[in-house]
């Protein structure tokens, strides 16, 4: 018996390895975030295979049952909608149950957004700290302060509605000055990646419609010096 954890494309289909699909043929059955979402991916590449929801509002009540069922299988597979379970996506405590359960664990490498943002970002990507989604009312102010602070690379989701208020909330702790790389929708048609100044961001933002999957990479103090003098998009 084991929990097979596949990544998912995060936009582009061609991003998933020969080895998830293969993984996703072999498997008893597939724990999806969305089944429907998970059924699309499988039919693409002619996959047939029964899936069953597993999400963030079902996870504690079925947690037990699901444990029970991996037991019972040769293998399962756990995927989110995109990219890789557990990271900001349900999955950490089915693998934890697992994991005391004796079942066997293996994560298979491949998409997440943090790590293409990071790299594109012309940041340093040496030592940073992802900090997933950030609280969007109780407790932002002391994360963006703590943030601001940090001698790291800082990483980030945010939702496209919160974007911009995000960014001008960031003002105060980080200064106008403090580079920042925003990527969306990455790997899909319309992908975009702003490489700037916190101003300029703000400015950038402010005069279009923000729709996608954001990821927001900050810099450190130290980083200000090296920013490009023109904010960088595409």
């Amino acid at each position: 018996m084991k929990l097979f954890v596949v990544p998912t494309p995060i936009g582009n289909l061609e991003d998933i390895t020969l080895r998830a699909l293969r993984v996703l043929k072999e498997v008893d059955f597939v724990l999806s975030e969305d089944t429907r979402t998970t059924q699309n991916l499988l039919r693409h590449f002619d996959i047939e295979k029964n899936c069953y929801a597993y999400h963030i509002h079902n996870e504690h009540q079925q947690l037990e049952n699901i444990t029970r069922q991996i037991q019972n299988a040769s293998s399962v597979a756990l995927t989110s909608d995109a990219g890789t379970p557990c990271i900001s996506d349900p999955g950490y405590l089915l693998v934890r149950e697992c994991i005391k359960n004796n079942i066997k664990v293996e994560c298979l490498p491949g998409a997440t957004a943090l790590i293409p943002a990071l790299v594109n970002s012309g940041i340093p990507a040496s030592s940073f700290k992802f900090y997933g989604f950030i609280p969007h009312k109780k407790g932002k102010e002391t994360t963006l302060k703590r943030m601001s602070a940090a001698q790291e690379t800082s990483i980030f989701y945010e939702s496209p509605y919160r974007l911009l208020k995000t960014l001008e909330m960031m003002i105060p702790f980080f200064g106008e000055e403090r580079p920042v790389a925003i990527a969306r929708e990455l790997t899909k048609i319309h992908e975009e990646n702003f490489r700037g100044t916190l101003a300029e961001a703000i400015t950038h933002f402010s005069n279009k419609t923000v729709k996608g999957e954001i990821v927001v990479i900050v810099g450190t103090p130290k980083d200000i010096k090296q920013t490009e003098t023109t904010p960088l998009f595409e």
